[in-house]
């Protein structure tokens, strides 16, 4: 299961900085000056699971595959991105193909980087980008509006429903609300994701970009704070990291990089984080299969059931499905592998309406 997320911000807050070190590459330029970035770019990324690892080394497998997640640096936003300027209209575009957004917001001072906006107000900043993608969220519903009015008119029922859904999302645009802060019913949200493609119903992760002197968390730093709050407000999570010292790190060996962690006081660097959260935010989870040749991690989404994800697979396993035989992969772990769990019962046997769990190791067992 692909998933792509769309790293957005206002022009110089690091977003290609960042990008460069998620995807360990230099592919995105990072200058200091305004639509450096035109073209969005476009990478892959492991999503880091210790889990798959020590499944793997219990397994002794020859192979492991992860999971991957999918980042596009987007351009900078400006005001008036929505009516065209600065090239909006394009990366407006962009992000309506992503499933959800990594908001950059810059949280330091820096006289030599210049500023969209001429000063360092992340708060203000998000509100730049919310407006944007509120208008032009209001033209495609507008434009919408127009074609299920006239259906409405001629006695179209399902038209007049269509019209219902439409009025309400309106209503709140109006209000100069993001959707993604209210709470919507399933009707609503499928309606949305299948008809209208609407920016800001896109769930948001913050990332809030600091200097090196404000690691390991900036604690102190009075913009990470008023980024937190907002985040609080909004029901969202806030991952606060230095890309520049994120850049920096991808070009060490394991060694040298463990010693710059521990000198700022990190456990891992925070990009690891951010791509566990991006996971997270899309309501995924990770089941494994494992044995000598490969341990691999699987992408579902929370509640499927062990027939669909068999089919994940392959689609015969899932026409042919039987059962699965499930283990947490801690369980597994510490039993010494998959042989010696069967033989002191700790392996389940599941039918296909379980719900496979994160974490689960299992076997499924199918007939075509």
């Amino acid at each position: 299961m692909s998933s792509k997320y769309g790293i957005v911000g206002l022009p110089n807050v690091g977003k290609s900085t960042l990008f460069n070190a998620i995807t360990q590459t230099a592919k995105a330029q990072a200058e200091n000056y305004p639509f450096c970035t035109i073209e969005p770019n476009i990478g892959m990324v492991e999503v880091p699971d210790i889990r798959l690892i020590k499944v793997a080394e219990i397994e002794r497998s020859e192979k492991i595959t992860p999971t991957f997640v999918e980042f596009v640096d987007i351009a900078g936003l400006v005001k008036g991105a929505s009516k065209g300027e600065g090239l909006g209209n394009q990366f407006l575009a962009h992000i309506r193909e992503v499933d959800a957004i990594v908001h950059v917001l810059r949280c330091f001072e820096d006289e030599n980087i210049v500023h969209v906006e001429g000063s360092v107000n992340p708060v203000r900043d998000t509100k730049i980008i919310d407006l944007e993608l509120i208008a032009k969220d209001m033209e495609t519903v507008e434009n919408r509006l127009q074609k299920v009015e006239k259906m409405a008119k001629g006695g179209n029922k399902e038209a007049r429903k269509e019209l219902e859904y439409l009025s309400f999302i309106k209503g709140i645009l109006e209000d100069l609300e993001p959707l993604r802060k209210k709470e919507l019913g399933e009707d609503i949200l499928s309606y949305i994701n299948r008809t209208l493609f609407l920016l800001t119903v896109k769930p948001v992760i913050y990332v809030a970009n600091i200097s090196e002197k404000d690691l390991p968390d900036g604690g102190d730093n009075k913009y990470v704070k008023e980024v937190k709050k907002l985040a609080q407000e909004e029901r969202t999570s806030v991952i606060v990291l230095c890309a520049e010292l994120e850049a920096q790190l991808v070009a060490l060996e394991e060694e040298e990089k463990k010693d710059m962690l521990k000198a700022y006081g990190l456990d891992e660097p925070a990009l690891n984080k951010l791509i566990r959260e991006a996971y997270r935010v899309l309501n995924f989870i990770t089941f494994f299969t494992a044995g000598p040749k490969e341990t691999r991690a699987w992408t579902i989404k929370r509640g499927t059931k062990a027939k669909e994800a068999a089919g994940k697979i392959h689609s015969d396993m899932e026409k042919g499905f039987i059962a699965a035989e499930v283990i947490n992969w801690k369980d597994l772990v510490e039993a010494g592998g998959w042989n010696r769990a069967k033989e002191r019962g700790l392996i389940r046997l599941e039918g296909k309406d379980y719900e496979i769990q994160d974490g689960d190791v299992v076997y499924f067992r199918f007939n075509v």
